[in-house]
């Protein structure tokens, strides 16, 4: 579908014209004439998919089509990362309509939070906005916000598992009743359910089907205890010489531990986790995307803020929780058609959720048994309770796991 057929203000589809969109999405093609309509919407959507303009371009289009010296648009974003970057996309188009954007997030010396509070005294059409300092400026009463007409949670999920339900529900207090609101998320946990069915009014919802991974990553997997998995870690890197690699730990206090653990056995690995600061995780990240540290370690909060091309390799230390989660964490390597390697870890708990896994993405992992000089594999039961364990018979993959030297 080309953007010309949606109802968008020709100054709008001159700066589409201008900046080379052409074909919209398929969240494009659902989402943007349910906004021009007005309606309030829930979106289940991947990062990736041009969620982005799905909102940010009809809200866009009808903000030109009236004047105002309030805030008129608010989004909402999990993290500063993200909050820089839809406030690029709408600098983009500020040239051709004359729309003004103000982006709020924390960190920096005190400084920042100044020039927020001078950037809202001369005023703009659209906030976008952390939950923390965004709440920090509406209590202090420097951001106006009673003409509020559009509210956006990008990433609603992603907030959620940060810890900003009650900061959400908080900033929703504060705003005027009569607004149009949209929420976009990758996933749909009952929780996110629960959010929506207090703000939003007769939502149309769509939900994409979760993409699979691409067919240039190979996947793989190793059978491993616990006790196993950072030598076997440390292993696969030294054997190949991968020049990034992205650990995922099913915690922060696990990513921290591993970072010491892989620091002390000489690896450039460093812990991206909610216990730094914005300014050290910035530090981290910017090390990592200019190929200065090699192997970065986090958590599943941070897999869909990581936008870094040339990963070569991505390592499920633990087995995610959630199947969608493996096709996030995979999904960092092998972009822009290069190709990449996943490899799993499952330990003798994990077989009912690798199982999963593998009915999501309808397709067989291999599995292999850890090097010999580590031990023995375990036997892994896809049963969800108990089964296996060393040298216990358990309910066991397909197949007998290959052995690697």
């Amino acid at each position: 579908m080309n953007f010309h057929e949606f109802s968008f203000t020709d100054k709008l589809l001159d700066g589409l014209d201008a900046m080379g969109f052409e074909k919209a999405t398929p969240i494009q093609e659902q989402a943007i004439p349910l906004v021009l309509e007005g309606r309030d919407l829930i979106a289940c959507a991947q990062t990736g998919t041009g969620k982005t303009a799905a909102y940010l371009l009809p809200i866009l289009s009808k903000l030109t089509q009236t004047e105002g010296d309030k805030v008129r648009a608010l989004i909402i974003a999990p993290t500063r990362e993200l909050v820089q970057q839809i406030d690029q996309q709408v600098e983009g188009f500020a040239y051709f309509l004359g729309v003004s954007s103000i982006p709020v997030f924390g960190g920096g010396d005190g400084s920042a939070y100044e020039q927020q509070r001078r950037a809202f005294d001369t005023g703009a059409d659209l906030v976008i906005a952390t939950p923390g300092r965004l709440i920090s400026h509406l209590i202090s009463g420097t951001v106006d916000m009673s003409a509020l007409e559009f509210l956006v949670l990008d990433e609603a999920d992603r907030m959620l598992d940060m810890g900003f339900y009650e900061d959400i529900e908080r900033i929703i207090q504060k705003l005027p009743t009569t607004r149009q609101t949209l929420l976009f998320s990758a996933t749909m946990p009952p929780r996110i359910r629960d959010l929506a069915a207090k703000i939003l009014k007769d939502p149309a919802q769509i939900s994409l089907a979760i993409s699979k991974p691409a067919a240039n990553i190979v996947q793989q997997s190793y059978l491993a205890y616990d006790t196993q998995k950072t030598p076997l870690l440390q292993k696969i890197l030294s054997s190949s010489d991968f020049q990034s690699a992205l650990i995922f730990t099913s915690t922060k206090d696990k990513a921290k531990s591993l970072e010491k653990e892989m620091i002390r056995s000489g690896f450039e690995a460093r812990a991206i986790h909610s216990d730094l600061d914005q300014k050290q995780r910035e530090e981290v990240m910017l090390a990592f995307r200019n190929r200065q540290l090699k192997f970065l370690i986090g958590t599943d909060i941070v897999s869909r803020g990581i936008d870094v091309d040339g990963i070569e390799l991505v390592v499920n230390y633990d087995v995610p929780p959630d199947p969608e989660d493996y096709i996030h964490r995979i999904g960092r390597t092998a972009r822009a058609e290069r190709n990449g390697i996943a490899i799993t870890f499952i330990s003798d708990k994990d077989g009912f959720k690798f199982k999963k896994i593998e009915e999501l993405i309808e397709k067989e992992i291999p599995k292999f048994q850890v090097p010999a000089s580590l031990g023995e594999s375990p036997v892994l039961s896809t049963r969800p309770v108990g089964g296996g364990g060393r040298g216990g018979k358990g309910g066991g993959f397909k197949g007998k796991p290959k052995r690697r030297n």
